[in-house]
This record gives structure tokens, sequence and C-alpha cells, in this order.
């Protein structure tokens, strides 16, 4: 019998209710139900759980594998057909699935390490572009993921939510204003839309034997230099000076992947104000960290 961790399911009835409670009752016989029909031996549970229940298994053939369940059963499908189209390149592979249910089987990363524990920033910095490298292709047409407009819907939101009273609005209106004219020039002038990641930073990038692979991906079409971002909003003072380590990131993304620094700070104004919208819409009120990333990038187009 798997033994469902406590604190996940504390989890689970914050962000869900009673119903994520239920469904983590059901886990134990899911788990015995899937291990069985995708041939896999189950293991341990991740410590780190946080939205989906995720452990280790073993295949037959003795190769290490990861079982995903997860509540949210679209995005789990979402994150299935990424890695598929991804096939392998620069990703784990999708091994069985069954989205209905919420279940996938995945390629275990061997060993596993993230690429957090690498703590020299330029060489992180430079694993990173490889494997960013390697990752992104053009999207196919009538692609059913969602546009970077669409990501960046909250904001379009949070004017229509202070449209009639700008006084109450909290955040400062220029850098709103500021971020809105970065975002319409970024997707006006994107040249080609790819298959974005959406989160790709130092937890999500894997050790996978003598290189490198992705997990979580959220998918995500529109301009490639988008997904540098969340890895710059990532131990941010590692190896020195915030602002000094921002500005050495971007020189060595620009030199190493040929994007072009400017449109990468640009998408960091936008993407800063972006946060503080998602604060605001979920109740917070520390909305002032998403204003600090947008002013840090935008002091990279001085």
């Amino acid at each position: 019998m798997i033994m469902i961790p406590k604190p996940f399911i504390d989890r689970m009835r914050v962000l869900h209710g009673e119903e994520g409670v239920a469904w983590c009752a059901t886990l134990p016989e899911l788990i015995a139900k899937y291990a069985s029909r995708f041939e896999i031996s189950p293991e341990t549970p991740f410590s780190n759980l946080t939205y989906n229940f995720v452990m280790r298994v073993r295949c037959n053939d003795g190769k290490p594998a990861v079982l995903k369940c997860s509540f949210m059963k679209d995005e789990l499908s979402r994150e299935v057909d990424v890695l598929r189209d991804y096939d392998g390149r620069g990703a784990v592979r999708v091994l069985e699935a069954d989205v209905g249910e919420g279940v996938v089987l995945l390629e275990g990363a061997d060993p596993g390490t993230p690429l957090a524990s690498v703590e020299d920033d330029s060489q992180a910095t430079a694993i990173f572009c490889d494997v960013f490298r390697r990752l992104h292709l053009p999207a196919a047409p009538g692609s059913p993921y969602p546009s970077i407009k669409q990501h960046f819907a909250a904001i379009e939101r949070y004017r229509e939510r202070f449209d009639d009273d700008k006084r109450s609005a909290p955040l400062p209106e220029s850098w709103v204003e500021n971020a809105e004219e970065c975002l319409h020039y970024l997707i006006a002038t994107t040249s080609e839309n790819v298959l974005l990641h959406g989160d790709l930073h130092h937890g999500n990038i894997l050790r996978h034997g003598e290189a490198w692979a992705i997990i979580d991906p959220k998918g995500i079409v529109g301009d490639i230099h988008f997904d540098t971002i969340q890895y710059l909003l990532n131990y941010e003072d590692r190896g020195g000076d915030r602002d000094q380590v921002l500005r050495n990131r971007i020189a060595i993304m620009a030199d190493r992947l040929v994007l072009d620094p400017r449109r990468i700070a640009m998408w960091g104004v936008a993407r800063g104000v972006l946060e503080a919208t998602w604060t605001i819409e979920d109740g917070g009120t520390d909305w002032h960290r998403g204003i600090q990333i947008t002013q840090r990038f935008s002091n990279c187009l001085d």
C-alpha cells in the first residue's frame, strides 16, 4: 500500500478543497492499477511534492522511470503533448500515458540532479543554453497550445478591472504602460513562433546521462526569447550582485544562442508586470516583487 504524505494531502486541500482530499484517497488504488498496466514497480514519492503526486518507479527492464498523477488533468494532458512534440530532443520521453485518468509514466532522468546543483553561474547558464538550443523548433500550423498573448492575458484583465476607477489601481501606471508597449511591440515583431517550455528554470533541467533534459513543460507558442525569462528569475544573486548577474546571463545567452539581448530584457519588463497582476488576481498584496523584476530588466535596456 502506497502511503500518501500528509503535507501533500494538506496542500491539495488548500488548492482544491475537499475534492482534492478525496482525490488523494484514490491515489493508492490508482497507482496499483497503473503499476500493473504499465508493468512498473513503485518505489518512493519525491520529497518536494507540490501540485502533482510524483514518485520514482522501476520498469521491468530495470530502468528508472517516474509516475506522475495529477488532479489537473488538462494541464497534464498539455504537458504530455509538449513532451511528445519535443520527442526526446533535450527532454525526457513519455513512456505511457492515460491523460483521461491524469496519469503519465515518464522516462527517468538519471541521475536526475537539477541544474540548481551547478553553483558556478556562468557554467550553469552555458548548460541552460545547450539545452535551450536543442529544445526549440517552429510551432506546427494550427498548434493547440495557448499563444504568448493568451499567457499575458492577466494584464488585460487588470486593465478591465480598474478601467473605471484608475485611482484605486494598485500598480504604478507608468510601469503597466511600459509593459503593455513592450508586449505589443514584441508580439508584433516576432518573426517565428516556436513551441516554448514556458517554465524553463534550474529545477526543471535535470542531469540525464552525459547530457541534461527538461521536465514539466507548460506549452506556449511565441517568441523564443521569452523562454529565457524564468531561468533569469531564479537564483538571481548567485555569483554576485543580482543586477550584474542578470546582465552576465543575458550576455551569455545572446552570444551562445544568437538572441537579441534587448528582446530578452523587454520580455522581462512585461513578465514582471504580469507577475504583479497575477499576485493581485490571487488576492495578494505583495505585488512589489513583480515591479522590481520589471525595473531590473528595464535597467538592462539602458
